[in-house]
C-alpha cells in the first residue's frame, strides 16, 4: 500500500466532565486506541468538526454535549512485513481473532524491533489485515506480559470494538505476582503521565490521564501476594504503575520493579525463583465482549505460562 487509508467516520459526544478541554486532550480521552500524535495530524489536516463545523485549532476549547466528527485516516503499515510467526490463536471469526500472546513478543513494529512481531504475524496469517488500522490491533500488551489480546479482522468491526473498549464494555482480567503481602483487595485511582525525565516510563501524577485498576488478593505467601487485576482504563504500562504507586510492584519487572532486593524467609527455592524472573510477573488470563457483530457473548481464558506457574508453585512451597 502507498496510500492512507481512511476508515469509517467516527461521531463522538462530549460529556460533562470534559466541557472546556481542548481538542486534541478530548479526541485523545474519547479514542484510546489512538496515539495523541495521530489525532493532532487530523486536525491539522482538516479531519475533524465540531458541530458540523472544521476546526484545525487543536487547543480550540470544546463543551458539553458538543458533536464531534472525526474521518480517520490511518497510514498504511509499511513498517511490518509478513511474516511466518506462529500464533496461538484462542477464538476465530470473520470478524475478530484473540491471541494468546507469549511473554517475550513485541506486539507491533518500532525502534529497535522492526520484524518478529505480533503485527508481521497478523500480516501473514491474514492478508486482508493489511487494510485494518493496526493491522487490526484493538488493544496492547507490554512485550514481557503475556496473555489474551483482541484483534478485529474488518475496519467496521476495529471500529466497533474500539468504541466498545472506550465505554468500557471490553472486560480485561489479569493476574499477577507482586512484592508484599497484601492486606486486601482494593482500587488504585491514581491519573498517569509520562515520567518528567524518562520518556520511557511513566508514573502515578496529578495532571495525568484517569487510570483506575481493581484488584483482589488471591493468595499470600512470606513476602509476596498473587493479585487478580481488573482494568477500568487502559492506560500505558498501568498495572505496572499503579502497584508501584501503592508499594507493590510486581516480581521481575526491571523498570518499576525492586531491583536487587531479596526477602527474609523464603526458602532457597523460591529465593531462586524469584531471582530468576526475568520478566513482570503479569498474565492478561481473560478477555469478555459482545461479538461486534452478532453480539453474542464471548468470554475466554488463558491459562497461566509454564514460567508464572512455576514461580506460584514455588512461592507457595
Amino acid at each position: 500500500m502507498s496510500e492512507s487509508t481512511v476508515s469509517d467516520v467516527r461521531v463522538l459526544q462530549v460529556p460533562e466532565v470534559l466541557h472546556g478541554q481542548r481538542l486534541d486532550r478530548v479526541l485523545s480521552s474519547l479514542m484510546p486506541d489512538v496515539s495523541r500524535n495521530r489525532i493532532q495530524r487530523w486536525i491539522d489536516d482538516g479531519l475533524v468538526q465540531i458541530n458540523a463545523a472544521e476546526v484545525r485549532n487543536r487547543r480550540h476549547a470544546v463543551a458539553a454535549d458538543d458533536t464531534l466528527q472525526v474521518q480517520p485516516r490511518f497510514e498504511p503499515v509499511i513498517e511490518a512485513r509478513p511474516e511466518p510467526i506462529a500464533l496461538d490463536i484462542v477464538h476465530s471469526d470473520d470478524a475478530c481473532l484473540i491471541i494468546n500472546k507469549p511473554a517475550g513478543l513485541v506486539v507491533h513494529p518500532g525502534a529497535g524491533n522492526p520484524n518478529g512481531t505480533l503485527q508481521n504475524a497478523l500480516l501473514h496469517f491474514d492478508a486482508a489485515l493489511e487494510q485494518v488500522p493496526r493491522a487490526g490491533l484493538v488493544h496492547r500488551l507490554d512485550k514481557d506480559t503475556s496473555g489474551l489480546l483482541l484483534v478485529a479482522r474488518t475496519p467496521q468491526a476495529h471500529h466497533l470494538l474500539s468504541q466498545a473498549l472506550q465505554a468500557r464494555e471490553i472486560h480485561r482480567e489479569y493476574q499477577a505476582v507482586v512484592w508484599g503481602r497484601v492486606i486486601a483487595g482494593g482500587t488504585v485511582d491514581a491519573p498517569i503521565a509520562r515520567h518528567p525525565t524518562d520518556r520511557t516510563r511513566f508514573h502515578a501524577a496529578g495532571g495525568g490521564r484517569d487510570s483506575v485498576t481493581h484488584y483482589r488478593v488471591l493468595a499470600r505467601h512470606i513476602a509476596h501476594s498473587v493479585l487478580k487485576l481488573k482494568l477500568e482504563t487502559g492506560r500505558t504500562h498501568q498495572i505496572r504503575v499503579h502497584m508501584q504507586h501503592v508499594g507493590h510492584p510486581l516480581v521481575g519487572d526491571a523498570t518499576y520493579g525492586r531491583r536487587g532486593v531479596g526477602a527474609k524467609g523464603l526458602s532457597k527455592a523460591a529465593a531462586a525463583a524469584v531471582a530468576g524472573f526475568r520478566r513482570q510477573a503479569l498474565h492478561a488470563r481473560r478477555l469478555a465482549f459482545d461479538h461486534p457483530i452478532t453480539g453474542a457473548r464471548i468470554d475466554i481464558k488463558a491459562p497461566l505460562p509454564a514460567d508464572m506457574q512455576a514461580l506460584m508453585e514455588a512461592l507457595a512451597a
